[in-house]
């Protein structure tokens, strides 16, 4: 053979040899990372080839799929009453993507876990019918929330302090998923129109939004001092000047009512008038640490917060000065919760010092009901948490009770039901320049019924002037709304 032809014959060979290894390589080695590529259309052709499964919220779904008229896609997600459940549902694109308990639960949905495949079905990747995701929300108190809510922006979050169990979580602005479920121009329209809205209605304010907590965090103040033994009963008389001058400055902690009985109050009257001179100085008398020590067994500077969506973490800062510390004590300077930790608080303190693991999902099954995962609640399986004694709980209940029949909670009051609540109204913007947030963490208990609530608020923005913005004013009915559906309806 000519030397020539034969060298050429032998590059030829090892160019099929090298084109054949690496088909064997992609085959085998690299087919499931291209096939779980975000950019593989075929997937999205697969996940929406057949109806998804649904979110179900008290027996009924929430979600549904809806045949489209074009395209390669042959289904699109649908939602009764979007706007309401889109902060407990998220939402399902086929050009967005999925967020929330469609994100979390995608695979469940669209039949592609494998926990729902037969042996034939795992080998010829075929999917299963959809999953269903069973919610803990009671859609009484979500369509109080959200009503009650209107169009302010906020967010509300109500919990069952013995189970754990998310009865509702409302933010509003809200949106309709729905809009954004398909591919056509019309979807991507609103999906511009809501990325680019200043009040970010696509936010889930009750998980994701930590802002100032102002006098609510006072609850974790008090206990933090009974707890610590700086004070031994709520009705003890506080060391606390008024006006309290805060370390290392020349600025003194006044409060909203100069005729306030705040001098020297006890815990009980300092929450009836939300004090801030005596949270002020009870934070530099107890210091930082054992503020902070108590504030992350209410669930503070937690990262890994999963109900099952992920909460923002909830701060309690380091590394402050005395008056940095006096002010952290009426839930300024650098402190941060959302309403899913303010609601905690109340929760734990309403359940006798016991945290239970806030969830929103009590299980996960296949289409033909089949339990592949499931979310006991607290009182079922010991998830509570103790972080309190139940002496302490009890008297914070008690004074808790008295800002509501003495205090700054009177629009909490529930005929025939024993309720307890603080209220807050915390600052903003350089030099409290811009309108205060008005805060309103609470609980309610029906001693005929057994039934019981916690539930908290913030109003962000609404139409109302700055003079007018107070915790009970605004947050206060949301919250009395949201107990009365949970009371009623359990």
């Amino acid at each position: 053979m000519n030397k020539t032809i034969r060298r050429a014959s032998v590059f030829c060979l090892l160019m099929v040899l090298a084109l054949l290894g690496r088909a064997t390589y992609v085959q085998f080695y690299e087919s499931q990372a291209l096939a779980d590529d975000k950019l593989n259309r075929r997937n999205t052709i697969a996940e929406y080839s057949q109806p998804l499964g649904d979110i179900i919220v008290a027996g009924s779904p929430v979600t549904g799929s809806e045949r489209t008229k074009s395209g390669d896609l042959a289904y699109r997600r649908s939602y009764k009453d979007g706007p309401m459940y889109a902060p407990v549902t998220g939402f399902a694109s086929q050009v967005y993507g999925s967020t929330q308990l469609e994100g979390i639960y995608s695979k469940v949905l669209d039949g592609s876990d494998p926990r729902m495949q037969n042996p034939f079905d795992a080998l010829t990747r075929q999917r299963a019918p959809g999953g269903d995701v069973l919610t803990t929300i009671d859609p009484a108190v979500q369509k109080a929330g959200f009503q009650a809510l209107g169009d302010k922006e906020g967010a509300a979050v109500a919990m069952d302090p013995k189970t754990g169990r998310i009865l509702g979580m409302v933010s509003t602005p809200s949106y309709d998923p729905s809009k954004i479920a398909g591919s056509s121009s019309a979807d991507g329209d609103v999906w511009k129109q809501l990325s680019e809205d200043k009040s970010q209605p696509m936010l889930n304010r009750a998980l994701r939004q930590p802002l100032a907590p102002g006098s609510t965090f006072k609850l974790v103040v008090a206990s933090a001092a009974l707890e610590n033994g700086l004070y031994s009963s709520i009705d003890e008389k506080t060391a606390s000047p008024n006006p309290y001058r805060m370390p290392g400055t020349t600025t003194d902690l006044r409060n909203e009512s100069a005729s306030a009985p705040c001098e020297n109050a006890s815990i009980r009257t300092a929450l009836e008038y939300s004090c801030n001179n005596v949270f002020g100085k009870m934070a530099v008398d107890l210091g930082q640490d054992k503020v902070r020590a108590m504030a992350e067994k209410f669930g503070f500077n937690n990262a890994e917060l999963d109900v099952p969506v992920r909460a923002e973490a909830s701060v309690y800062p380091k590394h402050m000065n005395a008056s940095s510390t006096a002010l952290s004590g009426i839930g300024q300077f650098d402190v941060t919760a959302t309403p899913m930790q303010m609601a905690m608080v109340s929760a734990a303190i309403a359940n006798d010092g016991v945290m239970s693991s806030p969830h929103m999902v009590s299980k996960v099954t296949d289409s033909k009901g089949a339990v592949l995962q499931s979310y006991p609640d607290s009182d079922s399986d010991s998830h509570g948490n103790r972080i309190m004694s139940s002496k302490t709980a009890q008297q914070m209940y008690s004074a808790m009770v008295s800002v509501v029949t003495d205090g700054t909670g009177s629009n909490a009051k529930i005929d025939g039901m024993e309720v307890g609540a603080k209220t807050g109204t915390a600052q903003h913007g350089v030099d409290n320049s811009k309108k205060p947030y008005a805060w309103f963490t609470s609980f309610a208990k029906d001693a005929k019924t057994g039934k019981e609530v916690a539930v908290a608020v913030v109003i962000q923005d609404s139409d109302a002037e700055r003079s007018e913005v107070s915790g009970n004013g605004l947050a206060g009915p949301v919250a009395q709304a949201m107990m009365k559906a949970a009371l009623a309806s359990r």
